[in-house]
């Protein structure tokens, strides 16, 4: 069976690029330069009436660290509410204390609201002190996946930690390799830790569909972050080719 890839997009026309180009599963993430946010409202419903493949929403109230104070645990748990009502099958979350481990109680509340949803934990899985105890944890609350670089910036760096991690947790958790995985070395990457679904987001900025220029305004062109489709396609390609 080919290999899962799921992409992050950071709004609603990356979103329709990345089905589009075949993504299997989309992260749906507000703010890329803070590294994903929970998106708003209006596109949370947007996208739930566009798109056909099964879209994530991340719930993070903010960019920065993940060591939340109470009200924006509230604020999680409203947004996360308000995607189980609009019908999403999945969610990604995350949160942890100030010891550097996951915030159990917290993330036990999050649960709680997860009733028939899918539940990715994303990289403040990373920032963990003690990974192994983290991944029990994250077991225990019933996350279907976490989301991880090995413990380091990239997949690259972190792959033989992957590798072990997915050996050894195959059976009980699906470790999803994301940062830094790209066509250029996605199968190298495959070829050593095995994973059953990837994660990239294939960045690639655009000005969308401005036709106009204003000659005294002095900003650069207006940008945003999109998606590559044709990275995407090839992504797909070499994992599809993986398994023949």
């Amino acid at each position: 069976m080919p290999c899962l890839l799921e992409i992050a997009a950071f709004n609603l026309h990356a979103a329709k690029a990345a089905a589009a180009a075949g993504a299997h599963r989309i992260e749906l993430c507000d703010n890329a330069h803070e590294g994903g946010t929970t998106p708003s409202p209006g596109t949370l419903k947007a996208i739930r009436q566009e798109l056909q493949i099964p879209v994530f929403p991340i719930i993070r109230p903010r960019g920065g660290h993940f060591v939340y104070i109470q009200q924006e645990w509230d604020a999680m748990k409203w947004a996360l509410e308000y995607c189980r009502s609009l019908g999403y099958p999945g969610v990604v979350l995350g949160g942890l204390n100030s010891r550097g481990e996951v915030d159990y109680q917290n993330m036990l509340a999050l649960m709680q609201l997860c009733e028939g949803m899918e539940v990715t934990f994303h990289r403040a899985f990373d920032r963990c002190l003690d990974a192994a105890s983290a991944i029990e944890c994250i077991i225990d609350l019933g996350c279907k996946r976490i989301l991880s670089s090995g413990g380091f910036p990239t997949v690259p760096q972190g792959i033989e930690r992957l590798k072990g991690w997915i050996q050894k947790y195959q059976d009980r958790i699906s470790i999803m390799p994301g940062s830094g995985v790209n066509s250029q070395n996605i199968q190298k990457i495959h070829a050593v830790c095995g994973a059953k679904e990837y994660h990239t987001a294939a960045r690639k900025s655009t000005s969308g569909y401005t036709t106009f220029y204003n000659p005294t305004d002095m900003q650069e062109e207006p940008v945003f972050t999109g998606v590559d489709e044709a990275e995407i396609q090839s992504l797909l390609n070499i994992l599809e080719n993986c398994h023949e």
